[in-house]
């Protein structure tokens, strides 16, 4: 059953200037998100250095090892934590030799959304990301044909010519999608418009915080929730009504991940457009994880790009089912303002729920 498993060598670059647990915190998300796509991890590749090596990320040395635990562990794909120069990916796979797949981590990040995408606008959105990743790297995609032909003005060798048209197909593409994202968009805001009616709550947080899950708890949605990196990408609305009659409109959206491909936030702005949106916030961050202060800056820097810092907002320390007393009582001191609660359990829901109807207002009707 294994022998269907690819086997994946990570490797990770940390310069002078990016702190170790924050590097480590890195490199075993980087693990997880091997694993959500599918992968194992059979070896971790590490380099310190002032900064990347133009050439090859690196350096020769470290690619010499990288080859080695390829031979040992049997791997024939090795994956980047950082984004890689097209030129630094065509060189790591001529080092390593054909065969070899080299990617970097917006590439993973875009095969897992790929996986992901179940209706027709997150296909859309994913499809489109992924022409914005590719189309600077064709050029290194057809340099060795270029190169057959020469280097002087006038020699325009197959590869060239076929370059130009790969960009022209992909161009035409891009175009065509994003229309296709805007009508989307304009039936989502005339959705929108006949909810204004509604109280809205938009959930947002790091990947995995749970999110899915407690908005199943919250409004009995069924949403896909799975202890994945990016379980579900498709943003849900879900009705709950108080024992007054008033409506609040809950929504998940795509979770947040450091070093999050830029492409993505752009193909994506449709599906966070519930959010801009919305009355109230819901942060969700894992109780569990070491890095949650982290996390937490990486959803406040996305919600700064929104322009969404001073929305109405509650954080929601979700998972304290797993996490020991002394820990609970430590992120209580860190969060006194957070509701903390468990959304597999449904422990503390009742006072989050208290917390969002503070904020309807009193012309809110059923």
């Amino acid at each position: 059953m294994h022998e269907d498993i690819e086997k994946v060598i990570i490797v990770g670059l940390r310069t002078h200037n990016v702190e170790k647990s924050f590097y480590e915190d890195s490199m075993v998300e980087l693990a997880r998100l091997v694993e959500s796509a599918g992968g194992e991890v059979v070896s971790r590749v590490d380099q310190t250095l002032r900064r990347p090596v133009s050439a090859t990320f690196i350096g020769s040395g470290k690619l010499e090892e990288i080859g080695r635990v390829m031979e040992e562990t049997g791997a024939s794909t090795v994956i980047f934590d950082d984004d890689l120069k097209p030129k630094q990916a065509h060189n790591i796979e001529s080092g390593l030799g054909k065969g070899v797949k080299i990617i970097d981590r917006s590439g993973l990040i875009l095969d897992i959304f790929a996986t992901r995408a179940r209706t027709r606008a997150a296909k859309i959105q994913v499809e489109l990301a992924q022409l914005k990743y590719t189309l600077p790297r064709l050029s290194g995609m057809w340099e060795h044909l270029s190169r057959q032909f020469g280097g002087a003005i006038g020699a325009r060798g197959p590869g060239e010519t076929q370059l130009e048209i790969d960009k022209r197909t992909i161009m035409r593409r891009i175009a065509t999608l994003k229309k296709k994202l805007e009508k989307i968009e304009t039936q989502r805001r005339t959705q929108r418009k006949g909810r204004a009616n509604s109280f809205r709550v938009a959930l947002l947080g790091y990947t995995n915080a749970g999110k899915s899950t407690l908005l199943n708890k919250l409004t009995h949605a069924g949403a896909f929730a799975e202890d994945k990196l990016f379980a579900t990408l498709d943003p849900r609305t879900r009705t709950y009504r108080t024992p007054e009659g008033v409506k609040i409109l809950f929504t998940d959206t795509v979770g947040f991940i450091r070093k999050l491909p830029h492409h993505l936030i752009e193909s994506f702005r449709s599906t966070l457009g519930e959010a801009t949106e919305a009355d109230s916030l819901l942060i969700v961050a894992d109780a569990t994880h070491p890095a949650i202060c982290d996390h937490l800056k990486v959803v406040d820097t996305e919600l700064q790009r929104m322009g969404l810092s001073d929305a109405s907002k509650i954080l929601v320390i979700n998972k304290i089912d797993i996490v020991d007393e002394l820990k609970l009582i430590e992120l209580e001191k860190a969060f006194p303002d957070a509701v903390f609660v468990s959304a597999k359990s449904g422990n503390g829901l009742d006072c989050l729920l208290d917390n969002i109807l503070k904020g309807i207002p009193e012309s809110a009707t059923a």
